[in-house]
C-alpha cells in the first residue's frame, strides 16, 4: 500500500494544496494531511479550525484523511506507516528549499518525498498571502476551499 502525508501548517488551507493533493491521488492508495503542530508559531486559524477546513473539503474522499502531529515529520510518518512525503513546488526557490529538507529527511529515514509542480493557475497561491489578504479584508474566496469562506 502506497500511503504519503502531505505535511503544513495549512494556516489555512488553500487552492494551491488542494490541486496538489487531487494530482496525487491516482498516485497513492492513501494521503494523510498532516498538519505540523508548532508551539512556537502563531497561527490564524486554530488547529481545529484547520482541521475542520480540510475535513470539510475532502469529505467523501475515501484516501484522504486528517491528522496532527508534533515533531521531526520522518518519525510522524514512520508512527503512521507511510513511505512517502508528498510536496508541492511553486518556483525555484521552493525547489530549494524543499530539496535541503528531502535530503535531510532521507539521511534519518528511508522516506521518500515526491514533489509535484503546482498548476499555473495555482503557482502564485500561499497561506501567507491568503493571510495577508485576509488581514487587510480583500476577496480571497478564489484562493481558498469553501470551507475556508464558508460560503
Amino acid at each position: 500500500m502506497k500511503k504519503a502525508i502531505f505535511p503544513g501548517s495549512f494556516d489555512p488551507i488553500t487552492n494551491g494544496h488542494i490541486d496538489i493533493i487531487q494530482r496525487a491521488l491516482p498516485l497513492f492508495d492513501e494521503i494523510v494531511i498532516a498538519i505540523g503542530v508548532n508551539s512556537n508559531k502563531k497561527y490564524m486559524f486554530s488547529l481545529e479550525e484547520r482541521k475542520s477546513f480540510i475535513e470539510k473539503t475532502f469529505e467523501g474522499e475515501a484516501k484522504v484523511s486528517v491528522k496532527t502531529y508534533e515533531g521531526l515529520t520522518v518519525n510522524f510518518c514512520e508512527r503512521i506507516n507511510a513511505s512517502f512525503i508528498l510536496r508541492g513546488l511553486r518556483n525555484p526557490a521552493d525547489f530549494e528549499f524543499e530539496k535541503a529538507i528531502a535530503h535531510t529527511n532521507r539521511s534519518l529515514s528511508d522516506i521518500e518525498t515526491v514533489f509535484l509542480l503546482t498548476s499555473t493557475e495555482t503557482s502564485f497561491i500561499s497561506s501567507s498571502i491568503v493571510r495577508e489578504v485576509i488581514q487587510n479584508h480583500g476577496d480571497y474566496d478564489h484562493l481558498v476551499p469553501k470551507a475556508v469562506t464558508g460560503s
